[in-house]
Formats: structure tokens, sequence, C-alpha cells
């Protein structure tokens, strides 16, 4: 199972030899506007996608697509590298709009949905807390369950849910969304580092953990290097680099 970071929370999975893109944001540097009420006014992305991408080489190649939620940093530019006919596996309650989009293969996943060999299981998030949560809802996270199995996380703090679908799926490897995205009144709205190693603490002994989401949108406060000092044995990929797990 290869995971390949391609930029924030945008990710290429090839898990027995299919491959996965999730949450194509391809927008260009500075292409939109900041996220408001933030204590960084910068437009976003903060940063082009890596060279691999943009030179036209296969770095994007995919047989699916997989978003968990639709806001503008998971979802922009899509079309830019998704066909309208590549199947998109998606939260239910985003389908329709997908399908607004001009999408004809859209796979909303409830249950278990299988492709290629490769099982999807939707799992609960949280993104914030409180009524912030209910205004950015809806989101979700996924597992892949192949040869070996992979918890995406989506965009969610750390609560009773992330523990309870580690413990369900037992995944070889999980996916965090970190850089504690912040408004300027209330909590982090994606993982802080302590919920990082939260996350690190609660797996099983030899699962890897990898954290994203970090240096390119305006509101995510957590920087990579802060991570880095922040916790151990936890991958933190630059963009373009692909972890081999």
């Amino acid at each position: 199972m290869d995971v390949t970071l391609l930029r924030h929370a945008t990710l290429l999975v090839e898990l027995d030899g299919v491959r996965f893109l999730v949450d194509p944001m391809l927008s260009d540097a500075g292409a939109n506007p900041p996220v408001e009420n933030t204590p960084n006014q910068r437009r976003n992305p903060l940063v082009d996608l890596p060279d691999a991408v943009t030179d036209g080489d296969s770095a994007l190649a995919h047989d699916a697509v997989l978003v968990t939620h639709r806001h503008t940093d998971h979802w922009d530019a899509w079309a830019d590298a998704v066909d309208p006919s590549t199947p998109v596996f998606c939260n239910p309650a985003d389908a329709e709009h997908f399908e607004a989009d001009g999408l004809t293969d859209v796979r909303p996943v409830d249950g278990g949905e299988t492709f290629e060999g490769v099982t999807l299981h939707r799992t609960p998030a949280r993104h914030g807390h409180g009524d912030l949560a209910e205004a950015m809802a809806p989101v979700c996270g996924f597992v892949l369950d192949g040869t070996e199995s992979l918890y995406i996380a989506g965009d969610t703090v750390w609560y009773d849910a992330v523990p309870e679908t580690i413990d369900d799926h037992d995944p070889d490897a999980v996916v965090l969304n970190a850089g504690a995205a912040q408004f300027l009144e209330g909590e982090p709205i994606t993982m802080t580092a302590e919920g990082v190693a939260n996350v690190r603490d609660h797996v099983s002994d030899g699962t890897d953990v990898l954290a994203v989401h970090m240096d390119a949108i305006n509101h995510c406060l957590l920087s990579r290097d802060d991570l880095r000092e922040a916790v151990d044995d936890v991958a933190i990929p630059d963009d373009g680099e692909t972890v081999t797990l």
C-alpha cells in the first residue's frame, strides 16, 4: 500500500493495484480567497501542487475518486483531472451535489461498497465542536479494506468515534487531517498535535500513522515543523512524497 500526499488532504492511495484519488483540491496557488474569520488572511491554496503533477506526470492517474466532504479545500478544480464518468465514492448526503456537478457514476457509501476487490466503509467524523461542528457538517472518513487496510479519518477532531473506528477496523495505517484549523473564535476543527498523539497512542503496535492537511490553507495554523516537534512516531510527508506502508 502506497500513500502519496499531493497537497493538503489530496492523496493518491494505491492498494492492491487500485488507485484512489482522495479529496482532489487542484487549484493553483492563490486562486481562492482566504477562509474568513481566521488569524492568517492569505489567499488559498498557499502553495502550488508539486511539479510532478503540474508537469503532466501520471501522478494523478486513478481508478476512482474518494471525497470525504465538499469544502473547497477538498473538492476544487477537480475537472482538471477527474473525468465525469469516473466512479466517485462519497457521503450519501453529498451525492446529489456531485450529480449536479455533472458526474455520472456517483456511488454513495452507506454500509460497505466494493470496488475492484477493495471494500470501502464510511466512518463518522466531527469537524469541530458543538454548534460549529453542526455548521461544518456533513463530513465523513473512510476505511479502505483490501490485503491491507487504511483509515482515512477526514476532517475530524479527536472524539469517541475515532478510537471506536480504530477498534472496529484495526487498520494497518491511519491518515489524519491535522493542521489544527482554527477560526478566531472556538476550538480547532481538525486534529491538533494532541489529537494526533492520541491516535498514535491508541492504534495497535505496528500501525502506521500519517499526518497531512498542513501548510496549504490559511486557517491551518499547526505546521509540519510544529507537529514534528510535538509528536514522535508519526509520518509527516511533504507535498509529493510517497509513503510505502
